[in-house]
């Protein structure tokens, strides 16, 4: 007990220890590794605009309020300038995770090890050591003393801090969403939520579907396979077992093309493939290429998307393991703009109803159709006008590059239906309420047989929560948020009719029997299902 008290009375001087060594720390971390440290904050949207000075701010402050926290005569002046920048690193991580689109890299050292919500906590424990300490140490210095003016003091302190972080986010261009130059077409009422099903978790993904099931992954328990009726009312799963589990996975993912489902981690050259009523899954493939995507073209034909040896540029391959020659690159396809790398970053998309490929852009306005040998059939343009990629790019002395400036994205992720897309759009049109942004995620439709927008529909958040999986069927649409899967039932004629009806008026009929045809055409296509 005695012990305790006398650890007690010295709480502000350990809390000023602990801090002075975290400081010193942080900042060996950063300038150990300075020119990546220069990096990540020129990634920030917060602070790219000023990463240079901040670069060698934030180290010189480390520093000093780590020894003056360590000097008696500075240690209380110290504990301020410490619940300032701890507040001001607090804020400024809430920002990041509760409104940019693009999340950095965290700091270096250990700490980079932990998540952005971790080191959210971490920094509120300090935060909280800092203002008692600040407390303990006046009221010790003078207890008679009204610990009002402490008190405002120390709340000053944080809202000064939290204001400049704050008012930093207000002037960010990457982070509040500004209008572009393109108007979108909003559908009437395109899809109405009809059923949802609680999952339990938040970790569940789509990983493919067939007439009458949904399979989902989980990347949390990458060996669960996970099957729920396209009624959401019964569900299953099964374990899949690896015939062999040597491996050093790191993100293993599940694709489900019926009868089979596929596992892979293109960072390990594996894939394995199992019957759905079987739990054993084979090795299929080992040690034919490492890859960052994956589509699933027939039973054991993939297309990948890969890195070439020679200049570690990406490109789309096709892998046939019935070929002797398995692997066959095909470099045309990516089209490079600065570095062969993030300027041609992409989702790969494919589906079990549609004999086509989709490749879109993330950072420009162009996705790529493809037929299943990989054919180039069109290059199609998406509606906003974004058509070079706005990256900034470092070349480290490591030989690795890195992003320099927060990415200008364009498109988030697509699925692939029939002959549509449905694209998740990163960039807000004209005349787009600010609150639909923030409450929604937007999507845009297209045609995969001509250079058509059919047009736009917002997918609501619930709970504060967006949408992270997507999966589109004959007539419905389904999406994840949170831990719930919720089924949309698609209006009949709400994408497919617009498509028609376009190509119908353009072939300008010349009398009145045409009309009449045309008029005929459009009744029977308003009564056919979505896809036929």
């Amino acid at each position: 007990m005695n012990n305790f008290l006398k650890y007690l009375k010295d709480y502000a001087n350990i809390v000023a220890i602990l801090m002075a060594l975290l400081f010193v720390y942080a900042a060996m971390s950063k300038i150990l590794d300075f020119e990546n440290f220069q990096v990540q904050l020129a990634q920030s949207p917060l602070l790219s605009a000023y990463a240079g000075i901040i670069s060698f701010a934030v180290i010189i402050v480390e520093l000093a309020l780590a020894i003056s926290l360590c000097l008696p005569n500075t240690q209380k002046l110290a504990l301020y300038g410490s619940l300032g920048l701890m507040s001001a690193f607090t804020i400024y991580i809430y920002l990041i995770l509760k409104y940019s689109d693009f999340i950095p890299c965290s700091c270096g050292g250990i700490l980079e090890k932990l998540g952005w919500t971790e080191h959210l906590i971490f920094n509120i424990i300090f935060v909280i050591l800092a203002f008692t300490a600040i407390i303990y140490k006046e009221r010790k210095i003078n207890q008679k003393r009204n610990l009002t003016f402490h008190f405002l003091t120390s709340f000053s302190t944080i809202i000064i801090s939290c204001g400049i972080v704050v008012a930093l986010f207000l002037r960010s261009e990457h982070i509040i969403k500004k209008e572009n130059n393109f108007t979108r077409r909003f559908l009437l009422h395109p899809i109405i939520q009809d059923r949802s099903l609680d999952l339990g978790v938040n970790s569940y993904y789509f990983a493919g579907m067939d007439l009458g099931n949904i399979y989902l992954g989980n990347k949390s328990a990458p060996l669960v396979i996970t099957k729920i009726d396209t009624g959401l009312i019964k569900t299953s799963a099964v374990r899949a077992k690896l015939d062999k589990r040597d491996h050093s996975f790191k993100n293993l993912k599940l694709q489900v093309r019926v009868p089979f489902y596929y596992l892979y981690d293109g960072t390990v050259p594996v894939i394995y493939r199992g019957y759905l009523m079987d739990s054993l899954a084979s090795t299929i493939s080992f040690g034919d290429a490492y890859f960052q995507q994956l589509a699933i073209l027939d039973s054991m034909k993939f297309a990948i998307r890969t890195q070439r040896t020679s200049d570690k540029q990406y490109t789309l391959a096709s892998l046939d393991l019935n070929k002797e020659k398995k692997l066959e690159l095909r470099p045309s396809i990516l089209e490079k703009q600065l570095d062969g790398v993030f300027d041609v970053d992409g989702i790969l998309a494919s589906h079990n109803n549609s004999s086509k490929l989709v490749y879109t852009y993330v950072y420009r306005n162009q996705y790529i159709v493809l037929d299943s040998t990989l054919n180039v059939l069109n290059r199609f343009n998406t509606i906003d006008t974004t058509s070079r990629a706005k990256i900034s790019i470092t070349r480290l002395s490591n030989g690795s590059n890195k992003m320099s400036a927060p990415p200008f994205s364009v498109n988030k992720g697509s699925v692939i239906s029939g002959n549509l897309l449905f694209n998740q759009s990163s960039l807000k049109g004209k005349h787009e309420p600010t609150e639909s942004w923030k409450n929604s995620t937007i999507i845009d439709v297209y045609s995969l047989d001509e250079q058509q927008y059919i047009g736009s529909f917002y997918l609501r958040n619930k709970n504060n929560l967006k949408m992270t999986s997507m999966i589109v069927g004959d007539d419905f649409l389904y999406v994840i948020i949170g831990n719930e899967i919720i089924r949309y039932k698609i209006r009949t004629g709400a994408f497919k009719l617009n498509t028609k009806r376009s190509r119908l008026l353009r072939e300008k009929p010349a009398d009145q029997d045409t009309k009449k045809g045309i008029a005929e055409n459009l009744e029977k296509i308003r009564h056919k299902p979505l896809y036929s």
